[in-house]
């Protein structure tokens, strides 16, 4: 009997509302629209969506400057929109997360002008306040050549406020029970309209307790599990998804030593190594990440991603290794970021689709929720023309007619991709639905593959020795089912030899094309692996599949 735990099998679909689909002609995407589209998700085998803010906002940081907790923007439609909505995925089965941006505000939050009037206001000890200029003013900035400073002076309150992100995001004091515990509010208010978790931004820099002056800052892992327990108490299924780009070693405090944190976590130290196996061959690195990212709370589990709606950070490799990612997928100076990352779509880094389909056949196959980025399932291609991260945040396109069947209106909220191999009358929904063999036709495939492969979910996982650096060997074991998966990064066919030691893993059945691998009397499966091929195997018969309900 499986627990209740819907996370573990989930399929997750990240979209900003504003650039999904546009209902009313104003240009920018709104909850009709994206209700409008929930059919093509529920046909995509997608279960769970992860919406980006849409809360009324100023949208200088794509909405995450925001300026009421309690609200839809207008620009997005109303309250009873979203609340329609939300009825519409419900009949559908799809399950919502919404952003939790709690970190910081708008500097135009009622709360922020209220806490500047005054050093007696009653907001004022909702912010973090410094009379003095402290001495790491100019230190600790997320956004390095865009950023100038954590600390910036505000003339009427006469005093410095705290902001780690841009200086019109002025941070919450964390510390102050009563911002605590208007926290616990927004969450309460959004679950009793039927969302099913949060994904946590910023989750380090939420937990991070600030005084001015002071280098060594404390992380409270206390407060964290403080909303955990608020989220459990009001309702019991929620989950927590937790933006945290830490250190392997770090990140067990974040899901809690008994799993009385988040249950989910983006798995950025994975996400940087997969990028380096696809750009150089080279799987070890990619096998060590794994391993040092190995979970051991069986009711937490990591999200798994190749593409967000940020940069593609490579902080964590060697410069060496960064230095070869960036040599194959940016290899111009636009293309980067903050010296540290990427400003690219999946498809146009890897170039083709066969690169692309190696790419998120590894990434649904590793230990892991998979998490898909709006787009990336028909190749969506960039605009480098646009300024940072908006490089990846153009308008979905839905088919080659005008405004790529998007909206009606004239301007749009980001110019639309119009030109290039990339351009929406090349690259849409419409066309890709009525070729077999398109990415979008075999991404569903792969979602409904993996439904099937609940052994990655539920199951344990080990390396496999493939004797070549260039192969990617995964195992997974669950109630007497196994899975094996192998992935090649080399421009070259190779075959593996694999001894898998269990006699009934004597015949491996493909469960992507009609063929089998049967061991030879010394217990030895020879595989064939095309150049950037991937293939998924169970052992036994399919019978497996139908068990474990």
């Amino acid at each position: 009997m499986i627990e209740d735990l819907w996370y573990k099998n989930a399929i997750i679909y990240s979209l900003d509302l504003e650039t999904f689909m546009d209902m009313n002609g104003d240009g920018v995407g709104d909850f009709e629209g994206l209700a409008r589209r929930l059919d093509y998700l529920h046909a995509m085998g997608i279960d769970t969506v992860w919406l980006a803010p849409f809360q009324p906002s100023p949208n200088l940081d794509n909405g995450y400057d925001i300026r009421d907790y309690y609200g839809v923007d207008p620009r997005h439609g109303s309250s009873g929109n979203f609340v329609e909505f939300m009825h519409q995925a419900k009949k559908r089965g799809i399950k919502v997360i919404i952003d939790l941006v709690v970190n910081h505000t708008s500097d135009q939050h009622p709360w922020f002008q209220d806490a500047r009037s005054s050093e007696n206001a009653k907001h004022r000890d909702w912010y973090v306040w410094s009379k003095k200029k402290p001495d790491d003013w100019d230190e600790g900035m997320v956004f390095p050549g865009e950023q100038e400073a954590t600390w910036t002076y505000d003339k009427k309150a006469k005093a410095y406020y705290f902001h780690r992100f841009y200086e019109f995001q002025p941070d919450l004091n964390i510390d102050n029970p009563e911002v605590r515990a208007e926290i616990r509010r927004i969450m309460g208010y959004w679950l009793e309209l039927g969302v099913a978790g949060f994904r946590v931004d910023a989750v380090p820099f939420l937990l991070e307790t600030q005084i001015p002056g002071e280098t060594k800052r404390e992380i409270r892992f206390e407060y964290l599990h403080e909303f955990r327990k608020f989220l459990q108490w009001r309702k019991g299924d929620a989950v927590l998804l937790g933006e945290a780009n830490v250190a392997p070693d770090e990140s067990q405090q974040y899901f809690g030593e008994d799993g009385e944190g988040i249950h989910l976590m983006f798995n950025f130290y994975v996400n940087q190594y997969m990028f380096y196996a696809l750009a150089t061959a080279d799987t070890k690195p990619l096998e060590e990440a794994l391993e040092a990212t190995r979970n051991k709370l069986h009711a937490t589990q990591w999200a798994q991603f190749l593409r967000n709606h940020d940069e593609l950070d490579l902080g964590r490799l060697t410069e060496e290794q960064r230095q070869k990612v960036f040599a194959r997928f940016a290899p111009e100076k636009h293309m980067q970021l903050y010296d540290r990352g990427i400003r690219r779509r999946l498809s146009t880094m890897l170039g083709n689709q066969r690169q692309s389909e190696l790419a998120y056949s590894l990434m649904f196959s590793l230990p892991g929720t998979p998490v898909i980025r709006y787009g990336d399932e028909i190749g969506m291609g960039d605009n480098l023309e646009l300024e940072e991260r908006n490089a990846v945040r153009t308008p979905m396109q839905w088919s080659g007619n005008g405004q790529a069947g998007f909206s009606e209106a004239e301007k749009l909220v980001h110019p639309l991709i119009d030109e290039g191999p990339y351009a929406y009358k090349h690259v849409n929904v419409e066309t890709q639905r009525r070729e077999p063999d398109s990415l979008l036709n075999w991404m569903t495939s792969l979602i409904r593959l993996r439904q099937e492969c609940i052994e990655i979910g539920w199951g344990q996982w080990q390396i496999l020795n493939t004797g070549l650096a260039q192969v990617l060997g995964m195992h997974y074991s669950w109630e007497g089912s196994s899975l094996v998966i192998l992935h090649n990064f080399d421009e070259k066919a190779h075959e593996v030899k694999l001894d898998l030691k269990q006699e009934k893993e004597a015949k491996l059945v493909d469960l992507m094309a009609i063929s089998e691998s049967v061991a030879d009397k010394k217990g030895i499966h020879h595989i064939t692996m095309d150049a950037y091929g991937y293939r998924w195997f169970r052992a036994g018969d399919l019978s497996h599949l139908f068990h474990k309900v």
